[in-house]
């Protein structure tokens, strides 16, 4: 097996993983990308924007409440800080790295508003082209620096631990060679785990793997059974989905239901502007009905729609629709994940040798619900944090780690059927029967753990952690909503802290193939 040595080893190459390589000048780098920096992160995504205190009305103070409200009780006070107080010098940041954000005539930063924001502090660019401008930047940038070795097209697939001390990771390329890289310190960025899901706004390479990683090497995880789906995925039959970016919302655009009438304000005095947990149930539950819900921007955007959301209309415009005179079908779909890899203040997760950022990593800034457009700047603030930390870090070679090899794994992947599972029992609303059910199905897979390829055993023990978490909170509370449970426990107003090992002992508990709620379970493998 090839091997390679570095200081530093970022797994991901989304925005978090970027900031954090490119702070780390003086330190060898090397940086682990699924496809070419740019195309395989929901970073370059990223429609809606990013949220900074800049304008001049604004104050971080502001963005901490907005951050903290809409957590529903679980966010970290601290983390939430960090995030506003230092977004703005991270703006800087990004403009100096070369980011082109949307100017007003007179030359000042032009800012929009997003739902449960109580001021306009959304930086956009190219209208809905956030994300997309900030990975080209950055990724220029990346490809200037001469401290960072880019593995483009090479997928991590399982830590290299010593003694308990993260030391590397073995990476399978995409001529299906192995290597192994191994390093002083590793950064965990591998974003988020929508494709997990049948119905997502992610790229397939969104599927959760990092945290499984982790939680095989022994670290904790936090809140991993809130997961947001954006209310307004465009419903045209394409996977992923295309997004209907919430500024849109933002500028006036309605949500009506199949007979053209205008629902949201009878679901929250904020109408469609409520949070995204609010408008996702309220969508999901007219669909599930047999109703059809749109976006109508006829009136809000109207024929200034291709220049100001140029990347919604070329979606709608592909499928044969024109959104400035048609409303556009939308339904809820897996779109970002609050829980992750606990980390503190500076990234730090709670084995040696390790830190994570981004949406891999849990800071507890967005508690139970994720504030729209902060997941870009914690990013960013956050990827900057954690290579400060790691530069003033002593360091560890890594020692005895020629002789690792990985776990051996099959060629067998159940990626859609798994999709499936995970979107019929964790979606919007949940209940303790279905994640029952998905938890059997996934004890059977288990069984065969062997015969999957590495990929796939990853994003198996991601969902099992997902479900069992689910089912362990028997309330309602932001991203995570019980119809068995539907109320919010104020006794329940704690983070979920836990390992693989705990969750293991959870399962085994359940004693899988009993009577829950008058059904009967069967641990059958499936034809």
């Amino acid at each position: 097996m090839k091997r390679l040595t570095t200081d530093v080893l970022v797994i991901g190459a989304g925005a978090a993983g970027l900031v954090s390589a490119l702070e780390l000048e003086g330190r060898d780098v090397i940086v682990i990308a699924k496809a070419p920096v740019g195309q395989g992160s929901s970073s370059s995504w990223a429609q809606g924007g990013i949220a900074a205190a800049v304008g001049k009305d604004d104050h971080p103070d502001h963005h901490k409440r907005d951050t903290l409200d809409v957590g529903v009780d679980l966010s970290c006070e601290a983390a939430a800080h960090v995030i506003t107080h230092e977004g703005p010098e991270l703006i800087e940041a990004l403009i100096n790295w070369g980011v082109n954000f949307d100017r007003t005539p007179e030359g000042e930063l032009s800012l929009g508003r997003e739902a449960a924001h109580s001021f306009r502090r959304i930086l956009h660019a190219e209208g809905d082209s956030t994300g997309k401008e900030i990975m080209r930047a950055l990724g220029q940038a990346v490809v200037r620096a001469p401290h960072i070795r880019l593995m483009q097209d090479g997928t991590a697939y399982e830590l290299i631990v010593t003694d308990g001390r993260v030391v590397g990771a073995f990476v399978r390329q995409e001529d299906g060679q192995d290597v192994a890289v191994t390093a002083k310190a590793v950064i965990m960025a591998t974003g988020g785990l929508g494709s997990l899901f049948g119905y997502t706004t992610n790229p397939v390479e969104s599927c959760g793997e990092g945290l499984a990683m982790a939680a095989l090497a022994g670290a904790r995880m936090a809140d991993l059974e809130f997961v947001q789906f954006h209310p307004t995925a465009i419903d045209v039959g394409v996977k992923p989905m295309p997004l209907a970016t919430e500024a849109l919302r933002g500028e006036g655009a309605h949500l009506i239901d199949g007979r053209g009438v205008r629902f949201m304000p009878s679901v929250h005095k904020d109408a469609e502007l409520a949070p995204r947990d609010v408008v996702a149930r309220a969508i999901w539950r007219r669909i599930k009905a047999g109703d059809k819900v749109y976006l109508d921007c006829r009136d809000a955007v109207g024929d200034a729609f291709k220049d100001r959301f140029p990347t919604v209309w070329a979606y709608c415009h592909d499928a044969g629709l024109d959104p400035a005179t048609q409303p556009i079908p939308v339904t809820p779909a897996a779109h970002y994940h609050m829980g992750g890899i606990d980390v503190d203040l500076e990234g730090q997760t709670s084995l040696d040798g390790l830190w994570a950022v981004g949406e891999a990593a849990c800071t507890g800034v967005h508690g139970a619900n994720r504030l729209a457009s902060n997941s870009l700047l914690e990013a960013v603030v956050f990827g900057r944090r954690v290579a400060l930390n790691i530069l003033e870090a002593e360091l560890l070679d890594p020692q005895g780690t020629d002789d690792h090899m990985p776990q051996q794994a099959g060629a067998l992947d159940l990626s859609d059927q798994l999709a499936a599972v995970m979107y019929g029992a964790a979606n919007v609303e949940r209940t303790e029967a279905g994640l029952f059910d998905a938890l059997c199905q996934i004890a059977v897979w288990e069984e065969k753990l062997a015969s999957f390829t590495p990929a796939f055993r990853n994003r198996l023990i991601t969902a099992k952690m997902i479900l069992a978490c689910a089912l362990e909170r028997r309330e309602s509370r932001g991203g995570h909503f019980r119809s068995d449970y539907p109320d919010t426990d104020a006794k329940q107003a704690h983070r979920t802290k836990t390992t693989l090992k705990e969750i293991d002992a959870f399962i085994r508990g359940l004693n899988l193939g009993a009577t829950i709620k008058g059904t009967i379970q069967s641990c059958q493998t499936p034809a």
